[in-house]
């Protein structure tokens, strides 16, 4: 089914396919309401405004390809009630307004809080007692660093409080998801997300390894013959088996 991301048309589309989780960013709109968009304008869809400049009755008077509209975060939470959602805050005033969505639709349970800068995290947490969350960049670089040298205890220490590392298999050319790697991780007690993988073979390699979930634009290809053991929904986080994450 083609759709545009971020839309509740490819969310649809995506948990038709099996994925169990849905990987989505966060904005804001001028007037304050959290909005699923992957980056802070309009251009990847064909359109130069700024989301922070606009009120959410003006983004419902632009239309996206397949008749779909920039769905508030709100809006996802109701629509997809059995989804867990995966939540990248990208706007530093983010936070309130995904507070409120998620205390909203009383979806606590059900989401995990993530974002590449520590302070969006942080707030984003502190305002949901309880919530799934996963490092930023700058907390994940420390945990990386002390999983290098087998400082088991300080890694341990770094962890504490995360449900989930969401890395890249590579950085450049520093790989990161190891067999030492994810013994560690499984330790601990921490699942690893890897993102973003659309190819088949590496999906099923990096399922044989261990991972836990897999982030991905492909949710077809689970449907096509990718088959992580335990597909299904969990009931809330911090879920249990490998899954697609859309």
């Amino acid at each position: 089914m083609a759709a545009p991301e971020n839309t509740l048309l490819a969310f649809v589309a995506a948990l038709s396919s099996g994925a169990t989780h849905i990987e989505t960013d966060v904005h804001v709109t001028r007037d304050g309401v959290a909005v699923l968009c992957h980056d802070s304008d309009l251009r990847g869809l064909g359109r130069p405004e700024r989301i922070d400049s606009l009120t959410l009755a003006d983004l419902r008077r632009i239309r996206l390809p397949a008749g779909q509209l920039v769905p508030s975060l709100s809006e996802a939470l109701d629509a997809f009630p059995e989804a867990q959602f995966n939540l990248d805050v990208k706007a530093d005033s983010a936070p309130a307004a995904v507070i409120r969505a998620v205390r909203d639709n009383r979806a606590t349970r059900r989401v995990l809080i993530t974002s590449f800068s520590e302070g969006r995290r942080r707030r984003t947490v502190a305002g949901l007692p309880g919530v799934a969350t996963s490092p930023s960049s700058v907390e994940f670089a420390r945990v990386f660093a002390a999983a290098s040298v087998n400082a088991q205890t300080l890694t341990r220490r770094l962890l504490l409080g995360f449900a989930a590392v969401q890395v890249p298999e590579r950085a450049g050319i520093l790989r990161i998801v190891s067999p030492r790697f994810m013994r560690l991780m499984q330790t601990i007690g921490v699942e690893v997300h890897v993102w973003t993988v659309n190819d088949a073979m590496v999906m099923n390699r990096l399922l044989n390894l261990g991972v836990d979930g897999l982030v991905t634009d492909r949710c077809d290809l689970v449907a096509a013959g990718v088959k992580p053991p335990k597909l299904g929904i969990p009931p809330e986080y911090p879920p249990q088996g490998r899954k697609p994450i859309a």
